[in-house]
């Protein structure tokens, strides 16, 4: 770990604000408003922009939130790691999507869109659960900024009509300093910005909603995930810690997100369709839909950045969560393509048609 020791030497613009913290309070910040933008693009023009094409993803979404939550809650209830609640909880958009096309030739290629679409309202939840439970010593000065600036944004957009994208990230800049010095976790300035961005073209230009999708996509892809990966995973194994200890929070983390992910999914999902609140797509069976939700536990970036957040000031419990998300990972992916590879001998020995129609036959 000492190789990483310059990420924590404090910067003099900020007092206790040191390279590591500029990763993950400022840089993050950065992708979280593309990651703000990608939801309200979704809303407005994607497969979340109608009930119809929203509520299957959404529900699904819904039960690969509430079940993990459920699992880890049952691990540690009465433990000091009960903080970590929102760690099973998330999905990495860019890993689980990049398994999903390293398979793509094995899977039902329309639930790519599936995929995308859960992941994106599973970040969106995972951001308001980051904006609620962790956020602490509130600093009304901060809020009030946060809200005179923000107020600032929308007037830029709605009044005056501007559609120079530097303009509002100039702004916004200011929108984080206060939600940072707020107390309210300074990611959300990110998405808070994206509320303000314009979606609309102004005189006949590319939106600016649209500018900052293509330029911000590869500069978080190539720029910023890399150096957030590169200083947060390194793992220090040589921790004197008694995983004895730590056992239920590296169940709750790993079972959360291997078996929580794709059980919540799928369970919410069928009992959806069931009572007509959602539809299966007509080109989607069951056991496809499986095979991507187990992708689905795929947690990485998003949850070792809540790892970050949740552990704060335990380099050690950090250290752990981290080993147990990359072992989910590793065990989703792995599952992930055993249940592709088993497929067809499950589908010879007759239990995918059983599976598939049960008692009452399942429409496909």
């Amino acid at each position: 770990m000492e190789n990483y020791n310059f990420l924590f030497h404090d910067l003099s613009i900020f007092k206790n604000f040191n390279l590591h913290m500029l990763v993950n309070d400022f840089l993050m910040a950065i992708f979280f408003l593309l990651a703000g933008l990608e939801i309200k693009h979704e809303v407005l023009h994607g497969n979340l922009s109608s009930v119809k094409k929203a509520t299957f993803p959404v529900i699904a979404a819904c039960g690969g939130v509430i079940v993990p939550a459920i699992i880890f809650f049952y691990f540690n209830y009465k433990t000091k790691f009960i903080n970590g609640i929102g760690v099973p909880i998330s999905t990495d958009i860019a890993f689980a999507v990049g398994i999903f096309m390293l398979l793509k030739n094995k899977l039902n290629p329309s639930l790519k869109v599936f995929l995308l679409s859960l992941a994106v309202v599973d970040d969106l939840i995972s951001i308001i659960v980051i904006g609620i439970a962790y956020s602490s010593n509130l600093n009304l000065v901060g809020i009030i900024g946060a809200v005179v600036v923000l107020s600032i944004l929308m007037f830029m957009n709605k009044v005056l009509k501007i559609n120079k994208s530097y303009l509002y990230l100039m702004v916004g800049a200011a929108l984080w300093y206060f939600v940072y010095i707020s107390g309210v976790h300074s990611t959300i300035s990110g998405v808070l910005l994206s509320l303000a961005i314009p979606s609309k073209a102004y005189k006949g230009d590319v939106s600016v909603l649209d500018k900052l999708l293509d330029k911000l996509g590869p500069l978080c892809n190539y720029f910023i995930l890399p150096l957030f990966a590169f200083s947060n995973t390194a793992i220090n194994l040589n921790v004197s810690l008694d995983y004895g200890q730590v056992d239920k929070m590296m169940l709750g983390i790993m079972v959360g997100l291997v078996l929580g992910k794709p059980v919540g999914i799928m369970l919410f999902t069928y009992i959806g369709t069931k009572l007509h609140l959602t539809e299966k797509p007509k080109d989607c069976r069951w056991i496809s839909l499986l095979e991507v939700s187990m992708l689905a536990g795929i947690g990485f970036t998003m949850s070792i950045f809540v790892a970050e957040i949740a552990f704060e000031g335990s380099s050690q419990l950090i250290d752990v969560a981290k080993i147990s998300i990359l072992m989910a990972a590793v065990l989703s992916a792995s599952l992930t393509y055993m249940t592709i590879t088993l497929k067809p001998v499950l589908s010879k020995s007759g239990v995918l048609k059983y599976l598939h129609s049960g008692g009452n036959r399942i429409r496909q």
